[in-house]
């Protein structure tokens, strides 16, 4: 059947998600739950592709592509895992897999591959309806893009984690998200792990009985009972104390919680969505982080491009902040937008509010002129207009900025035959950041 694909994961989070991104792509998906269910799908009506988890209990993916091989050898096949096998996806790709993607996948990556595979024309990218970006501010490619995955997983149960710098939006795409979820009529429960003393976190998290310890006085529900049937998010997971992990860890596997002091467990019904400013990979290498709650919470990532990274969205935050009543009409000047694009923002989205709070506070005027902005951001206008250079340029030097960016996309997507991971590595980006320099450029 044409377009028809099964999706195979013993994971219900995953399995959804994955359907309901290709059917909202146009796909007609069946799922399964485990390889022998799937072949039971394949004897039934032959499809057009299988998207299969590797490591599932009983037959895995590789054996469900072994047995299906035997009445149907051209079927096409991408292997998905959570565990980074190099061995495994020699193996696939020697079965006649298409592809082998690495959990957690990205989802334009994942309907590349499906659309290629199958020679469909992708057609007009879906686009958030406007209705749905209410309050968002932003112009920037780059952030459209992020919010279009948010909108994606939206209508998920899937755990969502959340990776960019302080202050570049963390929680307002884990507001949005959860605007646009089943869950929307209850109020997102939004703890930041940081800002909390490890001693009381536990007690903050799971809730506490009275007398549990000195100043329990009462009992105290915690955030994970105040987030039933709601969305629980937690801010800065990276600063979690390692003895605390395994409690969270055991509530997202289960979906049981004990509080302290207490003797029996209370179940309990949120979604998850954590963010993080640091690099857990490389938390959980320094045996800082667990591991397997680092693949519990990272089922859909998606990273927050730095404020620096989206120049687009710089100029429409500062108008933003800077007229927050009707009655406000200030405007910037020339000058002072060159001296906001020139500045790095270190603090990203929330050190460009607090500047504009500064303006609105101080400025006596309707123009906001440079001397008006705080003196850090008022350094970015010296680097503007860097002093005019005599040498003679060479042919390297004649290129442009994004004429040498489209020469070292090119070049390392042609060394890594198209393997967008790879050709990542290579450059020294995210995989995310290279899909966004890679529609900038026209490169699709």
């Amino acid at each position: 059947m044409r377009n028809h694909i099964i999706v195979v994961d013993d994971e219900s989070m995953y399995r959804q998600l994955y359907a309901r991104v290709l059917r909202d792509a146009g796909f007609a998906v069946r799922e399964a739950e485990s390889a022998e269910e799937a072949l039971r799908l394949i004897s039934q009506e032959a499809p057009a592709m299988v998207i299969s988890d590797v490591r599932m209990p009983g037959e895995n993916g590789l054996d469900l592509l072994r047995r299906s091989r035997r009445d149907h050898s051209s079927l096409p096949f991408l292997l998905v895992t959570a565990y980074a096998d190099v061995r495994g996806a020699v193996d696939a790709l020697k079965l006649g897999a298409v592809d082998y993607l690495a959990k957690p996948v990205d989802l334009d990556e994942l309907l590349a591959v499906v659309r290629d595979t199958l020679g469909v024309d992708p057609g007009e990218s879906i686009e958030i309806p406007p209705a749905a970006l209410h309050g968002i501010i932003t112009e920037s490619p780059a952030m459209r893009a992020v919010l279009r995955d948010a909108y994606r997983v939206a209508d998920s149960e899937a755990t969502v984690l959340l990776i960019g710098e302080s202050g570049s939006g963390k929680e307002v795409v884990a507001q949005f998200i959860h605007r646009h979820s089943p869950r929307r009529d209850r109020p997102l429960v939004a703890v930041n792990c940081a800002a909390i003393a490890p001693t009381l976190l536990s007690s903050e998290l799971f809730g506490h009985e009275k007398g549990a310890f000195t100043g329990a006085v009462a009992k105290r529900k915690g955030y994970f009972r105040e987030a039933h049937e709601s969305t629980l998010f937690l801010d800065e997971i990276g600063d979690m104390p390692l003895e605390l992990q395994a409690s969270l860890l055991r509530a997202t596997e289960t979906g049981r919680i004990t509080p302290v002091g207490g003797d029996h467990e209370i179940e309990i019904d949120c979604r998850l969505i954590a963010a993080t400013n640091r690099r857990l990979d490389e938390d959980v290498a320094a045996g800082r982080f667990r591991q397997d709650l680092y693949y519990r919470l990272n089922v859909i990532t998606i990273e927050i491009p730095a404020l620096r990274d989206r120049p687009e969205d710089i100029v429409p935050l500062a108008r933003h902040f800077l007229n927050q009543t009707k009655t406000e009409n200030k405007r910037l000047s020339r000058a002072a937008i060159q001296a906001l694009l020139a500045h790095d923002w270190p603090g990203n989205v929330r050190e460009l509010a607090n500047a504009m709070s500064h303006v609105r506070l101080l400025s006596q005027t309707d123009v906001i002129l440079p001397e008006h902005l705080p003196a850090a951001v008022r350094k970015g206008v010296i680097k503007v207009r860097p002093p005019m250079q005599t040498a003679v340029a060479t042919p390297a030097d004649s290129k442009t900025l994004e004429q040498q960016e489209y020469d070292a996309v090119v070049a390392a997507l042609k060394q890594t035959g198209g393997n967008r991971t790879r050709a990542a590595e290579i450059l020294g980006i995210t995989r995310r950041g290279l899909i966004y320099k890679i529609k900038r450029l026209g490169l699709d």
